[in-house]
């Protein structure tokens, strides 16, 4: 086309572009628009909007505004859809503020925009957690001729339910039934998840009621929001007949929908029951089970001790050619560490190493974990140096857990030594690291000391919880030390910890 004479007209040009940009294929797009310019032909309306979508999702923001100078400058009007997709590359960029003056000026100037422009503004604002300006855009919205749309209200109730602010999405939706602006899937879904993520289970089971009413047929993630968050609770039961509710209103489950059953299960520590849920996903061959599936119940059946189980589902994931993630790595890395496997630790971890899967803190934590308890300590410290040389940053498990293996290794000076260079360093101690030092030391004797670090801790900001009081007073009773221990009970009950 581009060496035919005459040129066809430009927009068959730009039909070509369009569907590079639905490809994705940014860069060729903007090669091709370089050489159309450089052959003479003159870009219209359409092919700079084009290039300024390409530049926007490359992140090149500069260039989509030097090209918005250009469509000025040739005299043409940009229409909304230019002016959207501007707007939409600021907020992919994080450039809000600029977004909003370029709103703005754009109002100044007297150009028009719609109800996607306002509704892409919008998200931006709310995905950065700018909810507020949302708000407040919105109520400056209804001063213009474009009245506010579901869409709008969609994006600031998801908005604020995940920031916890229930109370002021209900009222926004309350806003909307009262504006005569009808609620949909995605509102319900919404406040389907504020009130989840508040345990407010009694709500949020009265809006699948409150949707039935309204004629609107909840769908599957409106459903596995419901199951999910009533399985981290625990609530299985409740869970169960939510899915049955799923399967009267022909709502197909999906795979989201077993994994969160399968780990609510796990959770109680009822792994057959997950078992068996796993396996009717197998079965039934409706849903395949994924990488999640299988790392839920490897974990499940490490935490139970079911080494062999959990080895046999890894060896049927690398049947079916399925990768094994991080998670699933550790999982089954902490499994065999605490079942003494040290050599099959060290296997797998070459494994990963061999996939390209890096071990990360939580890996590095297991492995500390497992050489520290099975009595390999000269190795446990050894890996603990190797972490600074692969830059694992350690975290206060690590510490935590280094702490435990010297004061059980016989190595109380070293633990008491790597102790005071986390207070040096400003490190913020939670209790279990605190218990840890104190058992030690109350483990040779050193009554008076652990005693002291008690009374540091609260310095701290670390209030002593009933397991410091019982590894002290414990301690004190096996030495014969029964007034100090009794005084430190008559304590213990003054606390509350009792």
């Amino acid at each position: 086309m581009l060496h035919m004479h005459p040129s066809p007209p430009i927009f068959h040009f730009g039909h070509i572009l369009g569907s590079l940009v639905k490809m994705n294929h940014y860069p060729t797009a903007i090669s091709l628009s370089k050489q159309l310019e450089f052959k003479g032909i003159t870009p219209d309306l359409v092919t700079l909007s084009i290039l300024i979508n390409c530049f926007c999702h490359l992140g090149h923001i500069n260039f989509s505004f030097s090209v918005f100078a250009k469509i000025l400058k040739m005299g043409y009007k940009p229409d909304a859809i230019t002016l959207t997709t501007l707007i939409r590359g600021l907020c992919l960029c994080g450039q809000l503020r600029k977004a909003l003056h370029f709103h703005d000026d754009l109002k100044a100037q007297g150009f028009q925009l719609d109800h996607v422009s306002y509704g892409t503004l919008i998200n931006g604002l709310c995905k950065s957690g700018e909810t507020k300006a949302g708000i407040e855009l919105l109520k400056r919205i209804e001063g213009h001729s474009i009245k506010p749309n579901v869409v709008m209200y969609n994006t600031i109730i998801d908005g604020l339910c995940k920031n916890k602010l229930v109370a002021d999405a209900c009222n926004l939706y309350s806003e909307m039934l009262v504006k005569k602006i009808s609620p949909n899937v995605v509102t319900f879904s919404s406040l389907m998840y504020g009130f989840c993520v508040m345990d407010h289970f009694k709500e949020a089971i009265a809006l699948l009621n409150d949707m039935k009413l309204k004629n609107i047929n909840p769908n599957i993630y409106t459903f596995n929001i419901l199951v999910d968050a009533l399985c981290k609770e625990g609530k299985i039961k409740e869970a169960k007949i939510v899915i049955a509710s799923m399967v009267k209103s022909d709502v197909e489950l999906d795979v989201i929908t077993y994994n969160t059953l399968m780990d609510g299960y796990c959770l109680v520590n009822e792994v057959k029951k997950a078992k068996h849920v796993f396996n009717s996903m197998s079965q039934i061959g409706v849903v395949a089970p994924n990488v999640y599936s299988y790392t839920i119940m490897i974990d499940g059946l490490c935490k139970k001790k079911m080494i062999d189980e959990a080895i046999n589902l890894f060896k049927d994931m690398q049947r079916k050619n399925m990768i094994p993630g991080v998670v699933t790595y550790n999982s089954l890395i902490d499994g065999l560490g605490k079942s003494g496997r040290i050599a099959d630790v060290w296997n797998l971890v070459d494994e990963m190493h061999d996939r390209g899967q890096p071990a990360n803190i939580i890996t590095y934590n297991s492995l500390l974990d497992a050489l520290c308890k099975n009595g390999y300590l000269d190795r446990a410290i050894a890996l603990f140096m190797k972490m600074n040389s692969r830059r694992i940053q350690p975290d206060k498990y690590t510490y935590t857990i280094l702490i435990n293996g010297l004061c059980k290794g016989g190595r109380l000076e070293k633990a008491q030594e790597v102790f005071r260079y986390l207070l040096i360093k400003g490190h913020h101690l939670n209790v279990w690291t605190y218990n840890v030092m104190i058992n030690g030391l109350c483990k040779v004797g050193l009554f008076d000391e652990a005693l002291a670090l008690q009374s540091k801790m609260e310095e701290k900001g670390c209030i002593p919880d009933a397991i410091t009081f019982e590894i002290i007073i414990s301690a004190l009773f096996e030495k014969d030390e029964n007034d100090k221990a009794e005084k430190l009970l008559r304590e213990m009950i003054a606390r509350g910890l009792l």
